[in-house]
């Protein structure tokens, strides 16, 4: 499947990365210490460790030389996912009912303020939602697959300067 989305999920589709990538934007770096904050079974946090630092998510360097021990740290690849953990959190803290308040909040460093991060368009700045962008196929498009309901043909397709509506 010629698919991004589909491509992302096998890296880190797995339940228990999530939660291992959240406590690496945390602070935590040992084994010992996400598998004693997450209670994850050891071989299922090995396996899942083993995905991220092969994915090139989080790199693994050596802290202790007797007996050889290890920590990882998000790379500059994983650090990209942070905008995800992001959405989730927000998304988990309006619809899941997990808390009457959230668990935790953010606060900018810049200005010490609590934030709200959003998307916004890279070009106007203006936020963007799910209904205010056109989906359209790019240059890595398989020309054999169909066309779901809301996606439109892209550029090459269109007369230059507009966007193609479905």
């Amino acid at each position: 499947m010629n698919c991004s989305v589909a491509g992302a999920l096998e890296i880190v589709g797995e339940w228990w990365t999530f939660l291992v990538l959240r406590d690496a934007f945390l602070g935590v770096r040992r084994f010992e210490d996400f598998q004693r904050r997450l209670g994850i079974a050891r071989n299922v946090l090995t396996a899942r460790l083993h995905t991220l630092v092969s994915a090139g998510i989080l790199e693994r360097r050596r802290y202790q030389d007797r007996p050889e021990r290890y920590e990882y740290r998000l790379t500059d690849k994983g650090l990209e996912l942070h905008p995800i953990l992001v959405s989730l959190m927000q998304w988990g803290d309006k619809w899941t009912g997990v808390a009457d308040v959230p668990p935790m909040e953010l606060v900018h460093k810049g200005c010490g303020q609590h934030s709200t991060p959003r998307m916004v368009c890279d070009h106007c700045g203006e936020p963007i939602h799910a209904r205010d962008v056109q989906p359209v196929t790019g240059p890595g498009w398989n020309d054999g697959e169909e066309l779901a309901p809301h996606v439109a043909p892209g550029a090459a397709a269109a007369p230059a300067g507009t966007v193609p509506s479905p």
